[in-house]
């Protein structure tokens, strides 16, 4: 009998593996899940309201549109009845975005110039999606944590909020940046990622070709250190000779989509409104006095020479004078 047990001692961690084993959509890629997928949608709710706490939620009308559209749709073609969420951190600063277990999808606004239309937003929606639907939250999980302690313990700590248990769950989930602790996947997880999310994004309307473009945008804003999203990726020339090669897969799942829908552009900042006319309109003030322009005195008038003397008529004859005699009648 004892024989027996020590031959039998081996076997334990196969058969742990057996029952943890579980199978990646799309690319078929055998994994070990020590914790069902209720379990790892719990960790990840939890994570996700910790991340809410934390961060700024933007505003911007046609910012959360955008998302919320071509993360509804790429959900619906993943197929996995989700309680889907798609929010935008206002962090201009800050290119990265993250899916947590459950479809809890978080996109900081620095990454919106960089994707510059819905399919670049697509490719890394599609990406990120991939990452929770493939379950490497939960594959991370259970190589990394569930090996020291069980998944009672795991959760009871993250509904007391220890911080360290938060840091390190939220980080293997995929939200580390958030609660201030980076935990990448690793090359393969994001391979698969890229893989699925480009049938994905293909299956939602969404070019699958705009991937390229994209992926060659991130790599030139990199500027020398490579933004958030990409600093646990697998290098450019590797990850585009593989979108290369899964293309043609994509290109075969493409339907056409509708367009996308935005709301008009508000102002930055909000406009005041005009106070309210009164009800009983107040008498018009009078209005100013005209200023009556004085005029310049009139030039004095010329000074009139006196006037000459004017005779007196002389009479034609001296009073008491006799008559001159009447002209002599005309002659005939």
């Amino acid at each position: 009998m004892q024989r027996s047990t020590v031959r039998l001692l081996p076997l334990v961690p196969v058969v742990l593996a057996l029952v943890g084993c579980a199978t990646a959509p799309i690319t078929g890629r055998r994994q070990l899940l020590l914790l069902s997928e209720n379990e790892e949608t719990a960790l990840g709710l939890q994570s996700y309201q910790e991340v809410l706490t934390k961060e700024k939620l933007s505003s911007d009308p046609v910012a959360n549109a955008l998302v919320q559209q071509v993360g509804a749709r790429i959900a619906a073609a993943t197929g996995k009845n989700y309680q889907w969420e798609f929010k935008v951190v206002e962090k201009p600063d800050t290119v990265n975005a993250f899916c947590l277990p459950g479809g809890k999808v978080v996109v900081y606004s620095g990454l919106l110039p960089v994707a510059q239309d819905a399919d670049g937003l697509a490719t890394v929606i599609g990406h990120e999606v991939s990452h929770a639907i493939a379950r490497h939250g939960g594959e991370r999980v259970s190589q990394g944590l569930l090996t020291n302690m069980g998944i009672e313990a795991v959760t009871a700590r993250m509904g007391m909020k220890d911080p360290q248990t938060v840091q390190t769950v939220s980080g293997l989930l995929g939200a580390g940046l958030a609660v201030g602790v980076t935990l990448p996947f690793s090359r393969d997880q994001e391979s698969e990622a890229d893989h699925m999310g480009l049938v994905y994004m293909a299956k939602a309307g969404f070019h699958p070709d705009a991937a390229l473009a994209f992926w060659k945008r991130m790599q030139q804003a990199s500027q020398g250190a490579p933004p958030e999203i990409l600093s646990d990726h697998p290098s450019d020339a590797n990850r585009i000779q593989k979108i290369e090669g899964w293309l043609p897969e994509a290109r075969a799942a493409f339907v056409p989509g509708p367009a996308i829908a935005l709301p008009p552009p508000t102002a930055a900042t909000p406009v005041v409104p005009a106070a309210p006319a009164p009800t009983t309109a107040a008498p018009a003030a009078p209005p100013p006095p005209a200023r009556t322009a004085v005029p310049a005195p009139p030039p004095p008038a010329p000074v009139a020479a006196p006037a000459a003397p004017v005779p007196a008529p002389v009479p034609s004859h001296a009073p008491g004078a006799p008559l001159p005699p009447p002209p002599p009648p005309p002659r005939r």
